[in-house]
């Protein structure tokens, strides 16, 4: 066996792993793929909502509503069961059938920002209806923005959001989902060391139980229904503690489904093959063996080599954290139709943030009660890492809160997509 090297980042594997650059053909490509939908072939660890994967994903989050874990609880709802929390659907797809894309769409993608790191810096979601036990979840996307931006993390980066439609088996349109993805250079964020400072966050006893009192006080509004009409604009939303971050947390999030699309960490001889399939996607350890990029989500050397000084969680948990908050407040009866959310700082390894938010607006639109809310996660150094908005369907006395109709253009395409889908399987 080789010998492992003292300093991983001086050796030619690191060098070469942050050595990729942002090109200006990239940014072209970019361009001319925009607006361009198509299915998602991709395979995600879980295809098919069931009462366990709502459950881990939903304990993966550190949710506990019985909503989403207790079906006996659950068929005393309105719902008459179990549903996913809304943002669960992002993580679930079974490849959809369609038309191959031309040949001058595969030329556009090949290798496209090849080597390139991509971190999520926030979405948009748009729900239309819940995720039930028994749906498999289908999804055609595409981007629809691309921007170049100076940045003081990694000198240029490049700036896309990309729109996923979900779809279930019967056709119908479950949500929409916009992520806003970040493109930077690896060996530029690396040289730059915008937040080489920062120091590992360290607790006393005493900061452990403050820390622990806020999740003691956590309420889940559950069965006890909020109306529209007690709502006050300026009520607070409550306090809610995430953290202290661990590696254990990215484990759980991890279990329960998330983070195997498009890059598929896999184990023995799947690994083996997906080394072949994606070589730069895996990159020696100090050790001398070949491990995902991913893994900057736990390995501070890895995370070190691209411009952090430690390991941070993933964009999607914060978010997931920040439903969790949301349909805490909202009760059984609520329902979260809007989330919007900007992820504005990392979350470290170590680092605990506090969720608070405050209902900002009410108003009655197309028969529905909505109430607006803005939301913000901070850290123990005081930061804003997360800022977010949201609107909640709340129900009126004698009058259910409901689900946003689907815009008719979208149910059309959507429809359209799936007919094909169902017409090639047959094939």
């Amino acid at each position: 066996m080789a010998e492992s090297k003292n300093d991983i980042l001086e050796s030619d594997e690191w060098k070469k792993a942050v050595d990729y650059t942002i090109t200006d053909e990239d940014i072209e490509r970019q361009m001319k793929l925009l607006g361009h939908m198509s299915p998602s072939k991709h395979r995600e660890y879980n295809q098919t909502a069931t009462i366990d994967n709502i459950r881990n994903w939903s304990h993966g989050c550190g949710d506990d509503n019985p909503l989403f874990c207790d079906p006996d609880y659950a068929a005393g709802t309105r719902w008459g069961g179990v549903i996913a929390p809304g943002m669960m659907i992002g993580s679930v797809n079974s490849p959809m059938k369609g038309d191959p894309p031309s040949e001058e769409i595969k030329a556009l993608r090949k290798s496209l920002f090849r080597g390139i790191h991509v971190f999520v810096s926030g979405s948009t979601w748009d729900f239309y209806r819940p995720m039930r036990p028994g749906d498999t979840i289908y999804s055609y996307n595409g981007d629809e923005t691309c921007e170049v931006k100076p940045s003081e993390f990694s000198g240029r980066s490049v700036i896309c959001t990309r729109k996923d439609v979900k779809v279930n088996q019967r056709g119908e349109v479950v949500a929409v989902y916009r992520i806003l993805r970040i493109l930077t250079e690896r060996k530029t964020a690396a040289k730059k060391g915008k937040y080489a400072a920062i120091e590992p966050a360290t607790y006393t006893d005493e900061d452990m139980a403050a820390i622990d009192a806020v999740y003691a006080a956590e309420v889940v509004r559950g069965a006890q229904t909020r109306y529209f009409e007690d709502v006050v604009v300026g009520d607070t939303l409550g306090k809610m503690a995430k953290g202290p971050l661990t590696v254990t947390d990215v484990i759980c999030f991890h279990s329960g489904g998330y983070g195997f699309v498009p890059y598929a960490p896999t184990v023995g001889r799947l690994a083996h093959k997906n080394r072949q399939r994606i070589a730069p996607f895996y990159v020696k350890n100090e050790q001398g063996i070949p491990d995902v990029a991913q893994r900057l989500h736990w390995d501070p050397k890895w995370a070190q080599a691209i411009g952090n000084p430690m390991a941070y969680d993933y964009g999607v948990m914060r978010e997931n954290y920040l439903f969790h908050y949301l349909q805490d407040w909202a009760g059984d009866d609520g329902i979260i139709t809007h989330v919007h959310d900007e992820i504005r700082k990392f979350n470290y390894m170590g680092d605990t943030q506090f969720i608070t938010g405050e209902v900002v607006g009410k108003r009655e639109e197309n028969g529905q009660c909505l109430v607006d809310v803005m939301a913000q996660f901070v850290n123990q150094r005081d930061e804003v890492t997360v800022k977010a908005t949201a609107s909640i369907a709340l129900p009126r006395r004698g009058r259910m809160a409901m689900y946003p109709e689907v815009p008719a253009g979208l149910a059309e395409e959507a429809a359209r997509m799936m007919a094909r889908h169902w017409e090639l399987s047959k094939t």
